[in-house]
């Protein structure tokens, strides 16, 4: 006989079904702790991307730009005043310096700058180009977008509230007097110029310098550069935030009407074909449209990356401009 007593009468197993219930709901407590660390992870992986993105967005929207260095007067010994006024939209004051003429002229210059840059132009010699420009008779005003300016502090909107801004510019220009205005636009600026002259005929004339066109394309190859993002949804994620962060939208972009507008006013393009930031292509696609202008022309440096075409060959920049200029000179 044996001393130990059956299992049944010491551990009485339970019924089928009840063992069966307890795994189920065993089973089911895990799913559902698996399921909700999934959607915290998924979650969580969303916010941080939406996060990146959203900053990448207002980074393109709030670019550092230095505070001015010097003044006509200190540079280069050009008299000046201290302007401001208002985009074509009525906004707050825009500020800039007005370098009128040794003569009394009817012929003005508008610098327009770059993204991130300021009436300064850092990276081109503004005061020497002032100079010789004073020199040949024109008036000078250099002034300071809003996105940069302190007293209309805005987002940059890729060229929607900047145009109105370079209207607001040449509108002053006028009231000075001016009877042929010509826009001198860096990189964004040059853009800027574009959109400008698509709403205006007081433009006579472009000199556009590296130019930058705004297109959904564009803006993320230059983001890829900073970041290496994918293209997709990167693109379509940047697309949907920039107007919840900046305010403006890349559909209030004319980019393609500016890439098909054969513009009145002639257009001297100036671009390195080794430029990183704004493919030559698009501006020999631009210069094809002006064809029927005889006063527009292509300068395409070989070797010149992005607004260093000047830095390149500094004397056959400045007798090309200043050619252009005595092409479209009117006799005022």
């Amino acid at each position: 006989m044996s001393i130990f007593p059956p299992p049944s009468s010491t551990y009485p197993a339970l019924p089928l079904p009840q063992l069966r219930t307890a795994a189920n709901i065993h089973l089911r407590r895990t799913r559902k702790i698996l399921l909700l660390l999934s959607l915290t992870i998924v979650s969580a992986f969303i916010f941080v991307a939406l996060a990146l993105y959203g900053y990448i967005a207002w980074t393109l929207g709030h670019p550092h730009a230095d505070a001015l260095q010097s003044n006509p007067m200190l540079a280069v010994g050009l008299p000046y005043e201290n302007v401001s006024f208002s985009s074509k939209t009525g906004a707050a004051p825009l500020t800039g310096w007005y370098i009128p003429s040794a003569v009394a002229s009817a012929k003005t210059i508008v610098f327009s700058h770059s993204y991130a840059g300021n009436r300064e132009e850092p990276w081109m010699p503004m005061y020497k180009l002032t100079e010789e420009l004073h020199n040949k008779k024109y008036n000078v005003l250099m002034f300071d977008y809003g996105y940069v300016s302190s007293q209309s502090k805005h987002a940059f909107t890729a060229g929607v509230k900047e145009s109105q801004e370079l209207l607001g510019a040449i509108a002053y220009s006028k009231q000075r007097g001016a009877k042929q205005i010509i826009v001198w636009g860096f990189s964004m600026g040059a853009g800027t110029a574009l959109q400008a002259a698509l709403q205006t005929t007081d433009i006579s004339a472009m000199i556009l310098d590296s130019t930058f066109v705004t297109t959904p394309d564009t803006m993320f190859h230059n983001v890829k550069k900073m970041i290496n993002l994918p293209e997709a949804p990167s693109k379509w994620i940047l697309r949907m935030l920039f107007p919840f962060v900046n305010g403006v939208g890349f559909d209030q972009i004319p980019y393609q009407k500016v890439l098909t507008t054969a513009y009145t006013a002639p257009i001297f393009f100036i671009h390195g074909k080794e430029d990183e930031r704004s493919p030559y292509e698009i501006i020999q696609h631009l210069a094809n449209n002006q064809k029927a202008n005889a006063e527009s022309e292509l300068w395409l440096k070989p070797d010149a990356k992005h607004e260093l075409v000047y830095d390149s060959d500094p004397q056959t920049y400045f007798q090309k401009t200043m050619d252009f200029l005595d092409k479209v000179r009117l006799n005022l």
